[in-house]
């Protein structure tokens, strides 16, 4: 009934991208418990991603390079039902595996996403309003979705400053990263009309703006692990970053000599090398933080 480029347009490996606030979430959970773990993680990006892809890819009908896909193959009305199913399985999912808290946080991530390239609305067409709900989204409201269904916890208790503040980090981040996977679409993106942040700022305006975004979300982290945890993490967590900083400004360098060079491929290095370093750092901080590395001594 689905085609294989329908399978192809979810770009389930592009969690992998997404992965860190996930694992803040995870490193900051007071109250783990193993199945809600593995349901969180599965439904989160295993179902919600690639169903906001997949209906994304579907109206923006991309004919060059997107996040996950180098040659997109066309879109047709299975991938359309193929990204509603999806989010169907999450909500249901969600609601047996989790709680109804989470299924119901799922549903309004959903909607989000939607709107956000159906052309009803098309936010993708605002560059403030679409890089603030991507950024919000896909940063403070996930990494809150996450902990509620992580912890188990009623919603009034997110809002303390010990969640509210790596919650805030978690979208400042994105908020500096999201222009940056936009660098290479200006052409497309022009042509639909879509005018993103990245293509207000320019090739060059757009490195400059992640620059500053990423040196603010940094000095952040850096007072979140030294206030409420120890100076040893906020060392560790900048040491992580450091392949990402040396990358950024090798691409950054080429990029001032010929901006052609901001394209797809240097696009998505720079996602992997800043997903894994940051990926590896937050399971690192879990285990440690949490002492299960002492069950191992």
């Amino acid at each position: 009934m689905f085609s294989l480029s329908s399978w192809l347009h979810l770009r389930i490996p592009f969690s992998y991208f997404l992965l860190p606030v996930f694992l803040f979430s995870v490193s900051t959970s007071p109250n783990l418990n193993a199945g809600r773990l593995f349901w969180v993680f599965v439904i989160v990006h295993l179902f919600l991603y690639p169903a906001s892809n997949g209906f994304n890819s579907y109206f923006d009908k991309d004919e060059k390079s997107i996040g996950g896909l180098k040659n997109p193959p066309p879109v047709n009305k299975g991938l359309y039902y193929l990204s509603l199913l999806f989010d169907v399985m999450a909500i249901v999912l969600a609601y047996l595996k989790v709680s109804l808290l989470f299924a119901s946080l799922l549903l309004v991530y959903g909607f989000i996403s939607k709107a956000y390239s159906h052309p009803w609305i098309r936010l993708k067409k605002y560059p403030i309003a679409g890089w603030i709900t991507i950024g919000m989204f896909q940063g403070f409201f996930t990494y809150m979705m996450c902990w509620l269904g992580l912890n188990n916890f009623s919603i009034d208790i997110a809002f303390g400053l010990p969640i509210m503040i790596p919650a805030l980090l978690s979208t400042l981040m994105l908020l500096g990263n999201y222009p940056m996977t936009q660098v290479y679409q200006h052409d497309e993106d022009s042509r639909r009309g879509d005018i993103t942040l990245s293509l207000r700022l320019g090739i060059r305006g757009t490195f400059y703006f992640t620059a500053t975004l990423f040196t603010l979300a940094v000095i952040g982290f850096l007072y979140y692990f030294n206030h409420y945890y120890h100076a040893m993490y906020a060392g560790q967590f900048l040491l992580a970053l450091t392949p990402v900083l040396i990358y950024f400004f090798y691409w950054f360098s080429k990029v001032w000599k010929d901006e052609a060079t901001a394209d797809y491929a240097h696009t998505m290095w720079l996602n992997f090398i800043s997903a894994t370093c940051l990926n590896t750092f937050f399971i690192w901080f879990f285990l440690d933080s949490s002492n299960v590395l002492d069950a191992f001594k």
